[in-house]
């Protein structure tokens, strides 16, 4: 099984500088580790996500680290003009020296949608066009011809394409989900995945992927990464890692409710519950000594069908130290 990073990006900080400076120094902490990626959510007009522009902040982790793949999860398509876009996963390809992973969705929240005036309904459409668009254009930087498209929201004549992915045909794809059925694209496409679901839902979700893939005929090739996410604290005993945990949970739990709260209306497809020794109940968190929270990550690992487990070492009011100190921790007890 292979490790990797989720990261909402949430506000914990009330310097932005030192926040983001904060997290960068944590890219370098990872880039030492042997964890393959970072993933970094999108969200707009929330604390749950202070990198509403993810290329941004991925462009300043490109030169902070040297092995560490990284990518956002996901680009919400319909809120990017795709010619943009497609310049952009260019340019971060390139500068990484071909290190991109590419998350690409719809955009969850109708809410967020909204207040680029979207309608939650058109906005699949709308992705599904965006995600050819952008296929087409890195297929024609790198044959070095000129990109034509036509569909109903996207329509492009004759347009030079000047730029490429360094990966070929294009960086790995991504996509985030919560249902069983939604696997059937990403397993036919080859696409890595990732889900927030509790065990018994992760593993639905593994076993159609599975299904999917053998039925769509990938012989020879190997299985795309299938993840499952969870906030991960760790320190030298469990008292002070459910100290910290508690504290900085209660913090990142209102980050992601603000924008549901003010609106009156309820996430979807997923419920964080207030108190963390619920969510630790659930097993959507896990928290303690190293050898309690990594033995705990390997049951739930063969429990839900996972072959890439993401750690939320991050989120909150946490400091680097504490969130540093998880790493660490982690790392020395899978002998890094």
């Amino acid at each position: 099984m292979e490790y990797g990073i989720f990261d909402h990006l949430d506000r914990g900080h009330d310097d932005l500088q030192v926040f983001f400076e904060d997290r960068l120094r944590l890219m370098e902490v990872y880039d030492q580790g042997q964890f393959h990626g970072y993933h970094l959510a999108e969200h707009h007009a929330t604390t749950l996500g202070m990198a509403p522009s993810p290329g941004i902040f991925l462009s300043a982790v490109a030169q902070r680290t040297k092995r560490l793949r990284f990518g956002p999860m996901v680009y919400c398509l319909p809120l990017y003009h795709p010619i943009r876009l497609l310049e952009e996963i260019c340019m971060l390809d390139q500068m990484s020296g071909g290190r991109l992973e590419l998350g690409v969705g719809r955009g969850i929240s109708p809410i967020e949608v909204g207040y680029f005036g979207l309608d939650i309904d058109v906005a699949p459409a709308m992705y599904r066009e965006a995600l050819d668009l952008i296929l087409s254009g890195m297929k024609s930087g790198l044959e070095g011809g000129d990109l034509s498209f036509a569909g109903e929201h996207y329509n492009i004549t004759e347009m030079p394409v000047t730029l490429a992915p360094r990966q070929q045909p294009h960086p790995p794809l991504w996509y985030g989900l919560s249902h069983p059925d939604s696997t059937v694209w990403a397993a036919q496409n080859n696409i890595s995945i990732i889900t927030n679901r509790d065990e018994t839902g992760s593993r639905q979700i593994t076993d159609r992927y599975r299904q999917e893939w053998q039925a769509a005929g990938h012989e020879g090739a190997s299985l795309p990464r299938m993840g499952m996410s969870r906030h991960i604290v760790i320190a030298e005993t469990e008292a002070e890692a459910l100290a910290i945990a508690r504290r900085a949970y209660k913090v990142w739990r209102h980050s992601f409710y603000a924008l549901w709260d003010r609106h009156g209306m309820k996430p979807l497809n997923v419920h964080f519950p207030e108190d963390l020794d619920e969510l630790i109940t659930l097993g959507q968190a896990i928290v303690g000594t190293a050898d309690k929270v990594c033995d705990e990550i390997e049951r739930q690992a063969a429990a839900s069908g996972v072959n890439y487990f993401l750690c939320r070492f991050a989120f909150g009011d946490m400091s680097f130290e504490e969130a540093n100190q998880s790493v660490q921790l982690f790392a020395r007890r899978q002998g890094w």
